[in-house]
């Protein structure tokens, strides 16, 4: 049985923190006060769980922010009320008020244009998709201190400079742009990742539809918001198909199409469309061509079009030559020109952090395996599984090991 108050912190916990940064315009006061009302959380919550943990969690954190504040201001003399108590359990049973939800002001927020550009996205994947510093210094491939040292410097900047927490003009959206999407992608990726959709970011899986729609709505010409859109409503219509009936994960490959979910391929469809006529060449654009290219197979009598999917990726590394995206292109590689190839493709990636990212063993273990190299094959699946993959991903895993002789 999941801990009510570790399912709170996981669902609502980013949308709490930047509820109260926007609320007090700190983002120290707002992950402190959030800290303390889960601490508070573990004694009060002991015989009886609130109805509403996420709104119990807001109301202490919020008071909790407000005696920080008081604390602050002792020097104007100003005579204070004592701060209320904590809300029990019974005065919350028939709370029904909302979290006000401000997490995507506050992605704006992070992301202006003052903070270095490489810790726009990591500051606001930490404080408002609550990914842990080991989950974000995986995802940019960089160790944990040094994703450290950028989100310290990036909050002092933000207290520094007076950044404000009002939600930015359309004016200025289009400078922190790159940075608000490459945050949903990775916040998105977390809940992808997940193919049963019980992992702690699943949630993430639903709410970057809205978020990727509201942004389409705001931004109708930008075409890689488009794209993004489009993007993950791809991914989100496959998910009735990415895991068996056993609970394994099924890879793309592999999965029926006739389980695809027709009316967001269809959404996905609108949104790139537009994309590809605004801005074909546009990274994002084209990376969300290779989706469209897997979502236009009907059937798995239809053979995958490895073929077309390794063409746009040698297309995407002209326009976004990275290790992610040359150990995807590995994958279709394999299926056209060899294993060997593939392999020597994957091997001559030279990022540090590929070591803690378990695609790469996952890969890796792959080419291995059907190149006949057993021993390396298991030390490889051993390192995937040893990240901590899903459920359904590591027993995926877990079959694929247990295959080598």
């Amino acid at each position: 049985m999941v801990d009510p108050l570790d399912r709170a912190a996981r669902a609502d916990g980013g949308k709490i923190i930047a509820a109260l940064a926007a609320r007090f315009r700190n983002l120290d006061i707002a992950e402190e006060a959030f800290a303390e009302a889960c601490a508070r959380a573990v004694a009060a919550w002991a015989n009886t769980p609130p109805r509403d943990p996420a709104a119990w969690l807001y109301r202490v954190a919020e008071r909790v922010a407000l005696d920080r504040v008081r604390q602050a201001t002792v020097r104007t003399r100003v005579v204070l009320p004592e701060p209320e108590p904590d809300p029990t359990a019974e005065e919350l049973m028939l709370d029904a008020s909302p979290i006000p939800d401000e997490r995507l002001k506050l992605i704006f927020v992070c992301c202006h244009p003052a903070i270095h550009p490489e810790a726009r996205a990591a500051l606001t994947l930490r404080l408002v998709c609550g990914l842990s510093a080991e989950e974000i210094a995986r995802a940019f491939l960089i160790s944990e201190p040094t994703l450290a040292q950028r989100l310290v410097r990036a909050k002092r900047k933000i207290a520094l400079a007076g950044i404000g927490f009002d939600v930015p003009g359309p004016e200025a959206w289009v400078d922190r742009l790159d940075a608000v999407l490459s945050t949903i992608e990775v916040a998105y990726a977390h809940a992808h990742a997940d193919g049963a959709g019980s992992g702690r970011h699943a949630d993430y899986a639903t709410e970057m539809l809205g978020i990727t729609g509201t942004l389409a709505k705001m931004l109708p010409n930008e075409a890689e918001v488009l794209a993004l859109a489009a993007m993950v409503r791809f991914a989100e219509a496959r998910r009735p198909a990415r895991v068996n009936q056993d609970g394994v994960m099924v890879p793309l490959s592999e999965q029926d199409p006739s389980l695809w979910d027709a009316a967001l391929i269809a959404e996905g469809r609108g949104y790139f469309a537009v994309a590809a006529r605004l801005s074909p060449r546009a990274p994002r654009v084209v990376a969300a061509l290779i989706h469209a290219e897997w979502c236009a197979r009907a059937s798995l009598a239809e053979p995958p079009p490895w073929a077309n999917i390794l063409t746009i990726y040698d297309a995407l590394l002209t326009v976004r030559d990275d290790a992610i995206t040359r150990l995807n292109r590995a994958v279709a590689l394999a299926e056209v020109a060899g294993y060997e190839a593939a392999l020597d493709a994957v091997d001559a990636l030279d990022v540090p952090g590929l070591a803690q990212f378990l695609p790469y063993h996952a890969v890796r273990a792959g080419l291995l395996y059907r190149l006949g190299l057993n021993a390396a094959a298991r030390e490889a699946y051993d390192a995937a599984i040893a990240l901590g993959p899903g459920e359904a991903e590591r027993r995926w895993l877990a079959q694929r090991r247990a295959e080598i002789s």
